[in-house]
């Protein structure tokens, strides 16, 4: 893997995208909390934090919640040490409720590589458990399963 620190160029841009796909897949809250620096500013669809101990919480009482989550981001646009990506991530609730998430990320970073902002809006969908069309075994998505894109989302 090449180098994922900014400047970016197209090809580290979707790897960079990609790494940050397979990390939130792993709903491992410390796991994800270190791409990020120590001081990282969030903004998660209304809640405003900062810091990965903050990260870490907020992750934990997230997947506690989300249960069954599978995720798929996609490269947006980039520049030198910013990069936009959209997502969708499909979920269920302790009812057996499924939903589909919709968002949209804007990501900073410093010259290490590590997050230092991270913008995110997300919007959730109700859908029932035969339109679910995230299927793969929990964690890491398979390199041939369809990306946003190829599934129409």
């Amino acid at each position: 893997m090449q180098n994922l620190n900014p400047p970016f160029t197209l090809e580290t841009a979707i790897q960079k995208t990609r790494v940050a796909e397979d990390s939130w897949n792993s709903r491992d809250p410390q796991r994800v909390s270190l791409v990020y620096t120590e001081d990282c500013y969030w903004r998660n669809r209304s809640e405003f934090i900062t810091g990965r101990e903050a990260i870490v919480s907020l992750l934990t009482r997230k997947w506690a919640k989300e249960l069954d989550y599978r995720l798929i981001k996609e490269l947006w646009s980039f520049t030198d040490n910013r990069i936009a990506v959209r997502f969708a991530y499909e979920w269920r609730d302790d009812s057996n409720n499924w939903f589909r998430s919709y968002g949209n990320e804007n990501w900073e970073f410093a010259e290490n590589g590590l997050m230092q902002r991270r913008f995110a809006s997300i919007n959730d969908m109700p859908i029932k458990e035969e339109e679910r069309k995230f299927h793969w075994p929990l964690g890491t998505r398979p390199a041939d399963h369809p990306s946003l894109s190829d599934l129409g989302l």
